[in-house]
């Protein structure tokens, strides 16, 4: 739970955490060690020094850390775990929906677990999809445009075996898909994340929810056309926020122009644990006020009305949670962490 320095409790949902393996020991190759390597470049290099981990720390965290850093020490009171497989890089996958139920298990009304498919496996993905809903009731799952597949090293959004899954998802209830359009990651390829492809799916199926993760980064433009028009399509801070620290006035453009094309009912924090930790990230937005010129030019304010949908009113509207009685169900579970 946050409290501001005013007093108020603040409802935190993290829309983009993950519970990941990238040891040596899980790499399947060197492209397992580039990617997991590039994800400790972004955190070295975009969090606070004091607050850096130990590259072994970061390969591979314990369950145990990963509730601490979001509820105990943390501000989240709920956080939702985005699946990530690449199992053409690590042996038994990143970050599967398994790993993840594993440590959602343990503590149930704190954790939502969405899940991910790779619509190039054709029938068998629709299959998995399935399965994913019958055995985990799963909300949402998370795209990876880039990941390989074999001889493949990327898909778009509208691939007509995507669309396939996609009218599934939606028959199925599986309304949130939150898809990686940011910076890339070695040894991935940029182009594959570009986000064009979000206007003809976010078109095509209006009853699907598009958060689209990292906000476009670095095709901020592209990606605020696109959702000015499209209703259906969000936002997500993951790597957009951590600019708040290394690049005030950067991240200050960036939540500008959210605001004014996006508005700021389609704006999801995310902290994209554990590349980063969410109690800084949440401290420091809450404090952070928009530059006098960047506020008339553009005509918006970040108000403290406006921090409070983006922490986790917009993410529990998309995601059902009745927030009075998730806050009751919270204070009557231990708040500590549970034994294996």
């Amino acid at each position: 739970m946050f409290v501001t320095p005013e007093g108020k409790e603040i409802f935190v949902v993290d829309g983009h955490t993950h519970f990941w393996d990238g040891s040596p020991e899980n790499q399947r190759n060197i492209h397992g060690k580039q990617f997991i390597e590039c994800f400790y470049g972004y955190h070295t290099a975009l969090s606070p020094k004091e607050l850096l981990w130990e590259k072994s720390k970061f390969e591979k965290y314990s369950a145990d850390d990963f509730y601490n850093d979001l509820f105990i020490d943390g501000p989240d009171d709920v956080a939702i775990i985005q699946s990530t497989y690449l199992k053409d890089f690590y042996k038994n996958g990143f970050n599967t929906i398994e790993r993840n139920i594993e440590v959602a298990k343990r503590y149930p009304e704190r954790f939502i677990v969405n899940g991910s498919f790779d619509p190039r496996d054709g029938e068998k993905a629709l299959e998995y999809i399935h399965f994913m809903k019958e055995t985990y009731n799963i909300q949402g799952v998370k795209m990876y445009t880039a990941e390989w597949n074999g001889a493949s090293k990327g898909w778009r959004l509208n691939d007509p075996d995507a669309y396939r899954c996609f009218e599934l998802c939606e028959k199925l209830g599986i309304k949130n898909i939150h898809v990686h359009k940011g910076p890339t990651i070695i040894p991935l390829n940029k182009d594959s994340f570009d986000v064009h492809d979000v206007d003809y799916a976010a078109t095509d199926f209006q009853g699907l929810n598009w958060i689209v993760e990292h906000c476009g980064l670095p095709r901020l433009d592209d990606f605020c056309w696109i959702a000015v028009q499209e209703t259906n399509v969000y936002g997500g801070l993951a790597v957009a926020l951590p600019f708040i620290h290394s690049r005030p006035r950067y991240f200050a453009e960036v939540i500008s122009e959210l605001l004014f094309w996006v508005g700021p009912e389609k704006i999801l924090f995310g902290s994209d644990y554990a590349i980063w930790t969410p109690r800084w990230l949440v401290e420091k937005f809450w404090a952070f006020e928009l530059p006098e010129d960047i506020k008339q030019e553009r005509g918006v304010d970040l108000t403290p009305e406006i921090k409070e949908k983006i922490l986790g009113l917009n993410a529990a509207r998309l995601y059902d949670i009745d927030i009075a009685a998730k806050k009751k169900a919270l204070a009557a579970t231990p708040f500590s962490v549970a034994a294996e």
